[in-house]
């Protein structure tokens, strides 16, 4: 069966900002054993797993990347996106402004009370249209981006224009490690509570790390999807949670990801060890980048079950939900929250699939 890519949605639908309390967002539950849905929220998903599941969290945590300067030659507006370093410490940008840059070329960055107290140097011009850059100041990168960076919010929320709320909304509540230029938005759903009335009733949490990088955003346009390069991201799954994931998958136990972050982390672990699904043996730990495609057909080996929100179409991301959904019930899955009013993407309600 042909992968489903397309599908048209009202712009009302595309949440702008997230409810008041985060587990009251809506959640569509997919069973594949009865090819039906059903309709709950987030604040019942500790009625809806069962004692000896594992929850696998993506512990990533959203770095304010988001830069905007004024160009030193031309006095003109610039923006920039961080999206890491290299070996040198030089960082790599992606740079938005009108006419041509042409390094080296110095920026005066803008504070978010609009003051310039730092230069960024563009150094050169790389692949995919990204720069090197390098900041005259000597601090470290986290305590430069905190100063002078914003929200990377997707431009489908406020034409990515952050407010002060978003420094909290768009960042679960357990994050750990920063890296992220986009938020693991499955886990923007979870508070305090609900982690607690989860372990209580049985279900265990783990955590894994995904660095979710700019490629999430990239839509496919190639005419045949499954040909559309695939970016790479950095992850890892430490020996805490191995042995976690060990023990559950051992005692029959399923094995639920939180986000596509999650499952394309524990599914390249899959890949890296050759591991079996109808084998007992041991998860070790794994670190590195995954340029993994998940897409139909697809056998799961690690996950069997998914919470993930609604995407964009035209994405990776909606073709991964269809490989563990099927592509006629996620079809039909995407229909029924249109016509429900579902809230859409990073600030929207989510989906089960089990």
């Amino acid at each position: 069966m042909e992968p489903w890519i397309d599908y048209e949605l009202p712009a009302d639908l595309i949440a702008q900002q997230p409810l008041a309390h985060r587990a009251d967002a809506r959640l569509m539950v997919l069973d594949r054993s009865t090819d039906s849905i059903d309709h709950y929220h987030i604040r019942d998903l500790a009625n809806l797993l069962h004692s000896g599941d594992r929850l696998v969290l993506n512990d990533t945590k959203v770095i304010p990347a988001q830069l905007r300067g004024i160009r030193d030659s031309t006095g003109g507006r610039w923006q920039g996106l961080y999206l890491g370093a290299n070996s040198n410490g030089d960082w790599r940008i992606v740079c938005k402004t009108r006419g041509h840059l042409h390094p080296p070329e110095q920026i005066k960055l803008v504070d978010r009370d609009g003051r310039t107290r730092a230069t960024l140097w563009l150094l050169e011009q790389i692949e995919e249209g990204q720069w090197l850059a390098r900041p005259t100041e000597d601090r470290p990168t986290l305590e430069l981006l905190e100063e002078f960076g914003h929200v990377p919010l997707p431009p489908y929320i406020r034409k990515g224009n952050m407010v002060d709320s978003d420094i909290a909304d768009y960042q679960t509540v357990f994050a750990r490690n920063p890296g992220a230029v986009a938020a693991p938005t499955a886990g923007l759903h979870f508070t305090p509570d609900l982690l607690r009335a989860l372990e209580q009733s049985g279900v265990e949490l783990s955590a894994v790390t995904l660095h979710v990088g700019l490629g999430t955003f990239r839509p496919i346009t190639v005419d045949d999807p499954l040909q559309h390069p695939m970016h790479a991201e950095w992850g890892e799954l430490n020996t805490v949670a191995a042995q976690e994931l060990t023990t559950t998958r051992a005692e029959g136990g399923r094995i639920i990801a939180v986000g596509t972050t999650v499952t394309r982390v524990l599914e390249s672990v899959v890949a890296a060890q050759k591991l079996d699904r109808q084998k007992t043996s041991s998860i070790g730990p794994w670190q590195g980048e995954t340029d993994l495609f998940i897409h139909p057909p697809y056998e799961f080996q690690l996950v069997d079950a998914l919470l993930t929100n609604f995407h964009f179409p035209r994405t990776t991301l909606l073709l991964l939900v269809q490989a563990l959904g099927g592509t006629e019930l996620v079809r039909r899955a995407y229909e029924e929250a249109i016509r429900e009013e579902y809230r859409f993407y990073s600030y929207g309600d989510a989906m089960l699939i089990v």
